[in-house]
């Protein structure tokens, strides 16, 4: 590679933008010549056989190569501009104190920075807001709505058959529900869509534009869940859903996981009775109370290629040990993980 190449590709990027396209194509011209016409002192041609071990990257980059470098100069807007043509979608995430908390929430909001539209409505499971995640909130630059309820002791304790406790995050659920009834009236004409999203879950990008054109109820499958590598719902030839892909109770009303279904604002606002249940319901019967208020097996738009691609993980974080810490805490506790 010819003496000055490399401080001629850095200076590229010092300069101002009008200049880069003019320093580009002068750059291709320099790397073609050097490249294909260069000698070496004693006459011979000096390209080398790459194929005989030699790396090529000692040599000269590919035109390709370059193009992919100035590709990076590109600054991602974070969030994305809000536009009036798309649906807005509005996230629940439960969320309680923990010390992976700010990790988790910080990784989900990480994924919601490139979602265009996104309202995040966070709900803690406390008797306030709590300074962690109303800094956290601010700092990300997201739209958001904070809001807190604490479950009830007894509900948390698991107690015999005729008064289980509540799956984790139903009552925070169902505040953002309250909220969303409050804050939009039943006429309300702006599009939405609503969708549940646990604080630990793994999101890909695409199931965010997948759900958007939800005209009542979305679903897709869910990896990780049930003890199997994904449930899904399942599809026939005509693009309806006719069960479930599940082991655990396949005949549940809607045998789905929280993270497989989105529902349409406007739907929301229609049916002020919807909510998750807090009395009577078994384990894996949550989504079921809701989505059988709001409409019938028929009626589920399966996205995700009619469910044959996985968008959304039921991950898991694992637990930290801190056994180091002692009682008394080795580190200082005023230091916020």
């Amino acid at each position: 590679m010819p003496d000055g190449f490399c401080s001629s590709a850095c200076f590229l990027f010092l300069l101002p933008d009008p200049f880069q396209e003019e320093m580009f194509i002068c750059l291709l011209l320099q790397l073609f010549f050097s490249c294909s016409f260069s000698t070496t002192e004693d006459g011979g041609d000096s390209r080398r056989d790459f194929s005989q071990g030699s790396d090529s990257k000692e040599y000269c980059l590919s035109d390709r190569d370059i193009v992919e470098v100035v590709r990076t100069e590109y600054v991602y807007t974070r969030p994305p501009p809000w536009s009036d043509a798309l649906p807005t979608i509005h996230v629940v995430t439960p969320t309680y104190s923990r010390p992976v908390q700010k990790a988790e929430l910080t990784r989900l909001s990480n994924t919601f920075l490139h979602v265009p539209n996104l309202h995040w409505i966070l709900v803690e499971d406390s008797q306030r807001r709590t300074a962690l995640v109303t800094r956290l909130l601010r700092d990300t630059g997201l739209n958001y709505t904070h809001l807190n309820v604490e479950t009830p002791r007894n509900y948390k304790l698991r107690g015999d058959m005729r008064d289980p406790r509540i799956p984790r995050g139903t009552m925070q659920r169902n505040l953002a529900l309250r909220w969303l009834r409050e804050t939009f009236n039943r006429n309300n004409s702006q599009p939405g869509i609503v969708y549940f999203a646990d604080d630990d879950n793994t999101y890909s990008l695409e199931l965010f534009e997948e759900m958007r054109t939800t005209r009542r109820v979305s679903v897709w499958p869910v990896a990780f869940v049930g003890g199997l590598r994904y449930e899904s719902p399942k599809v026939n030839a005509a693009g309806k859903v006719y069960g479930w892909k599940t082991v655990f109770d396949p005949h549940r009303p809607f045998a789905i996981d929280m993270a497989g279904f989105a529902v349409n604002l406007r739907l929301i606002l229609q049916r002020p009775q919807a909510y998750f249940k807090l009395r009577g319901v078994k384990g894996g019967y949550q989504e079921s109370s809701l989505l059988r208020e709001l409409v019938t097996l028929n009626d589920l738009e399966p996205k995700a290629a009619n469910c044959t691609k996985i968008l959304v993980w039921h991950t898991r974080t694992e637990k930290p040990v801190l056994v180091n810490e002692g009682k008394k805490g080795f580190t200082d506790p005023n230091v916020e993980i």
